[in-house]
C-alpha cells in the first residue's frame, strides 16, 4: 500500500472552516460504505446539506470498482484512486443532442448575433451558481479479511468539485484517503479547513497550496479550456483568443495535462490520430479498460489531446449503469443518432447495451495482484509519476507490417469489439476514415523504456511531452485558418477613440470552406493531412465543438478589443484630439464622451467597476468638460436643458481657446438662459 506524503494533524493549529472560500474548490468530502445488506450508503457528507438526495445517490453508485470487472486480488488492502463526472439533476435534459440541433454553420454569424448570444450566456452563468456537472475523485480502499463477509469490506474517501482540477484532487486525495482511514471522520474537518484557506483558484497558473505541514504545487488548467457552463467566471487572457501556438510550453493548454497519455495508449500510438479527428469532430467513443483508473485515465487523456480546443462534448471517465442517462443510451431505437459523447466504462455488459455506438476504444490490462497504489502515484507536487497500473513492464512496441500481424488485426476486426468478453485485447473498433495520417517521426522520437520501472517513469514523463507538443502544435495549426474572425482592431491616428469599434468580421461557413479552399491548409497540415483535408473541416463546422469554441473566442477577441479602444481614450491629449476636429465632429465627440462616461457611471452603480475605473471617470469627465468648453454657446445652452447631463458638466468655470472656435465658458451658463 502506498504511503501519503508526510502529514501531520494538530487540532491547535488547525484554521476555521470558511465555507464560502471551501465551495471555491470543494463542494463536500464523503465517507462512502459498501454494506452487503443495503448496498452503497453515505456514512458522512461535510459540510453537512450540500447535496439533494438524487446527487447522493449518483455519487455513492459511481464511487465504487464495478464489481462485474473486478479482478480478485487477494492482498490483505487494495488501494486504488479514479474520478467520475456526471450531470447535475437541476439541469435542463438538453444537452443529449444530435450535433444538428446544436448549430447550422450555414447560416451566416454576424458580429451583432454572436454579441446577443454571448451577452445572454454570460448573464445566465452569472446568475448560476451551480455547474451543469459535478466531479467527483475517488480514494477507494479494499480490504480482504476472510472473517468478514465475502472476505472483505471496501469503503471510498470522496472529493466532490465543480471544477476539473484532476492536478490538484489527486494529490490531495493521496493525502486524505489513507489520513481518514487512520483518524476517522476528524480528517475530513482538518482537510476542509485548510482547502477553506487556500486563495481562489488561478486558472493556468502555478499554485502553493498548503494542507498541514505539506505543500501542493499545481498547475491549474487554462481559463479557455474550463467549460463555460460554470458558475465562476475567469479573465481569458489575450493569447488565448487567436489560436498561436504558446511561447511558455510548461504552460498547461486544456484540461488534464498531466494525465498519462503516452502509458495509457502505448498499445495503441498508431491510432491516436483517428481518435484526435474522432474528438475534433466531437463523433460518440465508447472507451473500456479492466479497471476504473485505466478507465478514467483514457477518458482524461483523449479530453487532453485536442487542446486548446475547448472540448464541449460530454464525458464521463468512468460510466455505470446506474447514470440516470444510461437508460435514455439503452433505449435508443434503429436509425437514432448515437448523441455525442465519449463514455469511459469498465463493465463488458455496456458492449451489447451500447451496440449504437459507432467508436470503441479498448485499452488497458487486467492488474494483476499487487498492493500498490493503483493508477498514477503522485508526490507533493502535484506531479504524476506517469505509471499507471498494468502498463509497468510493457514494451513500447510500433508493430511493423507482418503477414501474422496482419491476419490479427484481420480477425480482430471480424470478431469485433464482443471478442473482449472472452479475452481483454487493447484496439479499436470504428468505420470511420482518418484524414490526418500518423507521424512516424513523432513516434520515432519516442522513448523505449525497458525493463526498468525507475527508468521507464522519467521517460513516461519524457514521452508524455513529446505527444502532446505534437498534438498541441496539430490542433493550433488546424484551427488557424479561424484567426482573422478573431483579430481586434486599435484605433488609427487619424480616428477618433471615442466611436465605437468596428465590429469582427462576420463568419459564413461557405465562404470559409471556399476561401480554404483556394488558399490550402497550409505547409504543416498538407504534409500531414490527405488529399480530402476540406472534409475535416467541414465535418468540424458542423460538430458540437465548432459553435461553442468559436463564440467563446469571439467574445474574448470583444472584450480585448474593447480593452484596447478603452485605454486608447485614456491615452488620449484631448486638447489636440480637438484642435484637428470640425465642429460637426466636436459634437459627435460629445455625445460619444457622454455616453461611454454613463457606462462607466453604470458599472460603478452595479458594482462591475474594474480598478482602474475611477482613472476612467475622471479622465472621461474632463474630456467631456474640455469638449463643451469649445461648443457654440447656443449648442451649450441646449445641451444644458437635460438637467442630469447639466450635473455631469458641474464644474469650476473654464475658458479654452482654440483656433477657429469662440472662447466659451463652462460652469456658467444656466439651463433656463435665452436661447
Amino acid at each position: 500500500m502506498s504511503r501519503s506524503p508526510s502529514f501531520s494533524v494538530k487540532t491547535e493549529l488547525s484554521p476555521k472552516l470558511d465555507p464560502a472560500s471551501l465551495r471555491q474548490w470543494v463542494v463536500a468530502f464523503c465517507i462512502i460504505r459498501f454494506d452487503l445488506e443495503q448496498g452503497q450508503l453515505i456514512e458522512e457528507c461535510y459540510p453537512p446539506g450540500c447535496l439533494t438526495k438524487d446527487e447522493e445517490l449518483e455519487i455513492a453508485f459511481s464511487s465504487f470498482p464495478d464489481s462485474v470487472s473486478q479482478h480478485q486480488n487477494r492482498s490483505s488492502i487494495h488501494d486504488c484512486i479514479f474520478f467520475f463526472r456526471f450531470r447535475r439533476q437541476n439541469d435542463s435534459q438538453s444537452v443529449l443532442v444530435s450535433s444538428s440541433e446544436i448549430t447550422e454553420v450555414d447560416k451566416e454569424l454576424s458580429p451583432k448575433s454572436t454579441d446577443k448570444r454571448n451577452l445572454t450566456r454570460s448573464n445566465t452563468h452569472k446568475n448560476n451558481k451551480d455547474s451543469r456537472h459535478m466531479y467527483g475523485y475517488v480514494f477507494n480502499r479494499q480490504r480482504h479479511d476472510e472473517r468478514l463477509k465475502r472476505g472483505g469490506e471496501q469503503k471510498s474517501v470522496v472529493i466532490l468539485s465543480l471544477s476539473p482540477y484532476s492536478s490538484v484532487f489527486r494529490p490531495l486525495l493521496q493525502i486524505m484517503g489513507p489520513l481518514y482511514f487512520d483518524i476517522g471522520k476528524k480528517a475530513l474537518e482538518h482537510i476542509a479547513a485548510f482547502v477553506s484557506m487556500w486563495p481562489a483558484p488561478k486558472p493556468g497558473k502555478l499554485m502553493d497550496l498548503p494542507i498541514g505541514n505539506a505543500m501542493l504545487k499545481v498547475n491549474l488548467p487554462p481559463a479557455h479550456s474550463l467549460p463555460s457552463e460554470s458558475g465562476m467566471l475567469f479573465e481569458e487572457s489575450a493569447y488565448s483568443m487567436a489560436p498561436f501556438l504558446p511561447n511558455n510550453q510548461s504552460v498547461p493548454q486544456g484540461l488534464f495535462h498531466d494525465s498519462d497519455l503516452f502509458g495509457t495508449f502505448r498499445g495503441l500510438l498508431l491510432q491516436l490520430w483517428v481518435l484526435w479527428e474522432l474528438l475534433l469532430i466531437g463523433e460518440p467513443i465508447l472507451v473500456i479498460a479492466p479497471t476504473p483508473p485505466q478507465c478514467c485515465e483514457a477518458v482524461a487523456s483523449l479530453v487532453s489531446l485536442v487542446a486548446p480546443l475547448l472540448y464541449s462534448v460530454d464525458f464521463r471517465p468512468y460510466f455505470t449503469i446506474h447514470d440516470p442517462e444510461f437508460t435514455h443510451l439503452n433505449s435508443l431505437q434503429e436509425g437514432d443518432t448515437f448523441p455525442p459523447i465519449v463514455l469511459g466504462v469498465t463493465n463488458l455488459f455496456f458492449l451489447k447495451a451500447l451496440r449504437k455506438i459507432p467508436h470503441i476504444v479498448s485499452v488497458g490490462s487486467p492488474a494483476p495482484n499487487s498492493n500498490r497504489l493503483a493508477f498514477t502515484t503522485r508526490s507533493s507536487s502535484g506531479k504524476f509519476s506517469a505509471r499507471s497500473e498494468a502498463f509497468g513492464l510493457q514494451q513500447l512496441s510500433l508493430k511493423k507490417f507482418s503477414p501474422s500481424n496482419f491476419l490479427s488485426a484481420v480477425k480482430l476486426k471480424r470478431d469485433g469489439p464482443l471478442c473482449l468478453m472472452t479475452e481483454h485485447k487493447e484496439a479499436i473498433w470504428t468505420t470511420y476514415g482518418a484524414i490526418t495520417k500518423p507521424d512516424t517521426s513523432i513516434l520515432n522520437r519516442l522513448i523505449d523504456a525497458g525493463m526498468s520501472p525507475r527508468v521507464e517513469e522519467s521517460m513516461s514523463v519524457v514521452n508524455n511531452e513529446i505527444l502532446r507538443r505534437h498534438f498541441l502544435e496539430l490542433t493550433t495549426n488546424f484551427l488557424a485558418p479561424f484567426g482573422p474572425y478573431f483579430r481586434t482592431k486599435t484605433p488609427s491616428e487619424s480616428s477618433s477613440p471615442f466611436v465605437d469599434p468596428p465590429p469582427l468580421p462576420s463568419f459564413n461557413a461557405d465562404e470559409f470552406l471556399a476561401s480554404l479552399s483556394a488558399r490550402g491548409p497550409g505547409k504543416f497540415l498538407s504534409k500531414r493531412m490527405k488529399s480530402n483535408w476540406l472534409d475535416l473541416y467541414r465535418r468540424f463546422l458542423r460538430g458540437p465543438n465548432f459553435m461553442p469554441w468559436f463564440q467563446r473566442r469571439r467574445a474574448v477577441a470583444e472584450q480585448e478589443q474593447h480593452k484596447l479602444w478603452r485605454q486608447a481614450r485614456m491615452n488620449t491629449d484631448i486638447q489636440q484630439f480637438i484642435s484637428k476636429r470640425s465642429e460637426l465632429e466636436i459634437v459627435d465627440s460629445f455625445n460619444a464622451i457622454e455616453r461611454h462616461f454613463l457606462e462607466e457611471i453604470q458599472l460603478q452603480e452595479s458594482g462591475s467597476a474594474s480598478a482602474e475605473s475611477v482613472l476612467t471617470r475622471q479622465k472621461l469627465k474632463g474630456d467631456l468638460q474640455a469638449v463643451f468648453n469649445v461648443l457654440p454657446k447656443d449648442m451649450q445652452q441646449l445641451l444644458l436643458l437635460n438637467p442630469k447631463r447639466a450635473s455631469l458638466l458641474q464644474g469650476s468655470p473654464e475658458t479654452t481657446k482654440l483656433p477657429g472656435h469662440p472662447s466659451v465658458q463652462v460652469g456658467v451658463v444656466s439651463s433656463t438662459s435665452p436661447r
